[in-house]
């Protein structure tokens, strides 16, 4: 069965989805110690956040890329995942979908988040047919994030590690089982077309 060539698939429940990010320890660590981000984390700087654990694998390499050895689960409520959503605007210009480059020159400058479809990965991190969506947040987004949002933090960097193993030592069905079920998120349909989504 073909995957829709851009569709968010993520872990997900009732109220809530999960994210990825990757950090280094003096970030990580008092992340997971508060329940939510505090310094030297920086609100002033965008954050990026993936639904898709494979992108955020091939992004920090197993957890094994400087200032990313450590891949966080964020769970964030619906709600807030869609806000952003419905204030994103598209990282790249696409003549298509906007009236000119200035225009969306000007909608990126002003807009709090901001997305993009990335190649999805494979099990070996090889780039797959179909995207991978990557939320940026910024200014205000990043505040709610912060502080609304989030549910809860948990460290997935040993499930990177074991699979990243297992893989290594041939097992690729031992290293599939570990990873988190995904699935087609669904969208309201006014958020999928102003994102681009298939």
């Amino acid at each position: 069965m073909s995957v829709p060539q851009r569709q968010v698939r993520a872990c997900y429940t009732e109220n809530t989805i999960t994210v990825y990010q990757a950090y280094p320890a003096s970030i990580a660590r008092p992340a997971l110690a508060h329940g939510h981000f505090v310094a030297p984390f920086k609100r002033e700087r965008m954050t990026w956040i993936k639904p898709s654990f494979l992108w955020m694998m091939y992004r920090c390499g197993w957890a094994a890329k400087p200032d990313q050895e450590h891949v966080l689960a964020v769970e964030i409520t619906r709600g807030g995942f869609e806000w952003a959503l419905r204030r994103a605007c598209l990282s790249h210009y696409d003549a298509d979908r906007h009236e000119s480059r200035t225009a969306w020159a000007g909608q990126l400058r002003t807009s709090p988040v901001r997305v993009q479809w990335d190649p999805e990965r494979s099990l070996d991190l090889s780039p797959l047919s179909h995207r991978s969506l990557q939320v940026g947040l910024g200014g205000e987004a990043v505040g709610r994030y912060v502080d609304e949002w989030i549910v809860g933090i948990s460290d997935v960097t040993p499930t990177a590690h074991a699979i990243r193993k297992r893989l290594r030592d041939g097992d690729r069905a031992g290293a599939s089982a570990l990873l988190p079920a995904e699935r087609p998120y669904p969208l309201p349909e006014e958020i999928a077309t102003s994102i681009d989504a298939s």
